[in-house]
């Protein structure tokens, strides 16, 4: 059965590569479905050229690690709150510190992971957005 409605727009933004694997393998179901859309951008500065090709942007939910070279995670944050307040963001940190923690949220993120990231939080956390 085709889905009536269009996928959720998640992007996801590391400058590791490898993590596109991870999520595309973690959320294979949800893809399959047509519930949710990944894409993935490898830095902050290709994370806002996506939000911007499309006005108003059609992503939902931006996740994005913290420490990138160039741009960072909360600057790349920064960035979305100011233009796209509706936009929920979560942080991915290697390291749980608290520094960086109250920064993002105090930021406005909606969550903050700490790598390895719990996927079933997550999970549960895009099911819930999904209204399931």
């Amino acid at each position: 059965m085709e889905p009536t409605h269009k996928p959720m727009k998640f992007l996801v933004v590391d400058d590791e590569k490898d993590v596109e694997l991870l999520f595309r393998q973690k959320f294979r179901r949800e893809i399959k479905e047509g519930k949710l859309e990944m894409i993935f951008a490898f830095s902050g500065k290709e994370a806002l050229r996506i939000l911007k090709s499309n006005e108003p942007p059609d992503v939902v939910y931006v996740f994005s690690d913290i420490n990138m070279p160039g741009m960072t995670g909360l600057e790349l944050l920064d960035e979305i709150k100011t233009e796209y307040p509706d936009i929920a963001v979560s942080m991915i940190s290697a390291y749980g510190d608290q520094e960086n923690y109250k920064r993002a949220i105090e930021s406005g993120a909606k969550d903050f992971f700490t790598k390895p990231i719990d996927f079933q939080t997550l999970k549960s956390e895009i099911h819930q957005m999904l209204g399931e």
